[in-house]
């Protein structure tokens, strides 16, 4: 299996689009990161006015802790297109060069073929994670230096030590792979049914568009299924940063987006198993 799934990541990467995603988080987290170098006190005491009024607040607030979090607020909004673009081909994408039907004469199984397929395609996903969190974490470290984490919430404030921060950190990334990773499987069962890339990943992106603004509205009838959608769950790698962390509420969401992912990568498989390969 592994060595099929090396095979895979060498597709991957021998793709030139796969290094547009890598391009595309560097150059936004390094315009953020001088974006706030060049204006961050303005933007600090924009955020800030009407808590200084209160409060008087002393210390190095804007520094590379909170820098990290505005962008980790900023990309992983962004980010699932990203997923999308590599997941969505990595079937339909050997579908429409006409290779997908050769790959099915090797001494494999098809069930082996796409979880090779799934598992490159996590790889890929949590390379990317890691590619973002070394420069907007360590970076912005770097530039900006450390300090107690100002987190502003809608109706509280959250003021996190400097020594009680990098822990947190870890923990958002990890969940935010698995929520990546949901995206990615979504995107790996939309490929099954396609022989050309655009249509999975257009298909993605409509559903979590769609998924997301369903979560905002208060429409009755969709209120019991809006807890079990992954939309929901998506962004709650902040929990890591309230204080303190309601564990129970985290794990719930992070089982339930492997709950998705089991059951899009299954759907995947039984597809694909029963599918006539004509191209």
């Amino acid at each position: 299996m592994w060595r099929l799934t090396k095979i895979e990541l060498y597709k991957i990467f021998k793709r030139p689009r796969t290094y547009i995603s890598f391009v595309a988080i560097a150059a936004i987290i390094c315009l953020i990161q001088l974006a706030l170098y060049v204006d961050g006190e303005s933007y600090m005491q924009f955020a800030l006015q009407s808590l200084r009024q209160t409060f008087d607040i002393n210390g190095k607030v804007m520094n590379g802790y909170l820098v990290c979090f505005i962008i980790l607020q900023t990309l992983l909004v962004h980010v699932p297109l990203l997923i999308a673009l590599i997941a969505g081909d990595i079937i339909s994408g050997e579908a429409n060069m006409g290779t997908l039907r050769l790959l099915l004469t090797k001494p494999v199984s098809r069930t082996q073929l796409l979880l090779s397929k799934f598992f490159a395609s996590c790889l890929y996903t949590i390379m990317l994670l890691l590619f973002m969190a070394a420069l907007a974490l360590c970076i912005s470290v770097l530039v900006f230096g450390v300090s107690d984490l100002i987190v502003l919430k809608s109706d509280m404030v959250i003021v996190l030590d400097r020594h009680d921060v990098l822990w947190r950190y870890a923990g958002a990334f990890g969940f935010a792979a698995i929520a990546m990773i949901t995206v990615a499987s979504l995107a790996f069962l939309l490929s099954v049914f396609a022989e050309n890339s655009i249509g999975p990943i257009i298909a993605t992106m409509s559903i979590i568009i769609l998924f997301t603004i369903l979560t905002t509205m208060n429409i009755p009838f969709f209120d019991a299924l809006k807890p079990y959608l992954f939309t929901n769950h998506m962004l709650n790698w902040k929990g890591f940063f309230e204080s303190p962390v309601d564990y129970a509420e985290v794990l719930k969401s992070a089982l339930i987006l492997l709950a998705h992912i089991i059951i899009f990568v299954s759907l995947a498989i039984l597809i694909f198993r029963k599918k006539d390969i004509l191209s």
